[in-house]
C-alpha cells in the first residue's frame, strides 16, 4: 500500500503542475529577463541580441515553470547526495561500534 501511496503523490505532483498550464494558456507572467531586455531596448533602442533561443515557449508561465522544476530538481540531488553521504557515515560509525 506504501508504494501505491508515493505513486499517487507523485501523480499529484504532476497534475499541479500541468494544470494551470492547461487552464490558464494565454496568461501573461514575466521573468527578470524579460525585464533586463526591456530595460536594454529603452536604453539602446538598436541593439541586436546575439543569439535566439533555440525554442520558443508557449508562455512566460512555462519559462517559469521550466525554471522551477531546475530549481526543484537541483535542491532533489543535493539533498539526495547530502542523505547519501549522512547514511554512508552513520554506516560506517556502526561499524566501528560493532568490531569493538
Amino acid at each position: 500500500m506504501k508504494k501505491w501511496n508515493n505513486w499517487l503523490l507523485l501523480l499529484a505532483v504532476v497534475v499541479l503542475t500541468i494544470a494551470p498550464l492547461i487552464v490558464k494558456q494565454d496568461s501573461e507572467f514575466g521573468g527578470a529577463d524579460g525585464q533586463a531586455e526591456e530595460a536594454i531596448k529603452e536604453i539602446q533602442p538598436q541593439y541586436k541580441p546575439w543569439f535566439n533561443p533555440l525554442i520558443e515557449l508557449p508562455g512566460k508561465e512555462v519559462e517559469s515553470l521550466l525554471f522551477a522544476v531546475q530549481a526543484a530538481a537541483g535542491a532533489g540531488a543535493i539533498g539526495y547526495v547530502i542523505g547519501l553521504y549522512k547514511g554512508r557515515s552513520e554506516l560506517s560509525k556502526k561499524e566501528n561500534e560493532n568490531s569493538h
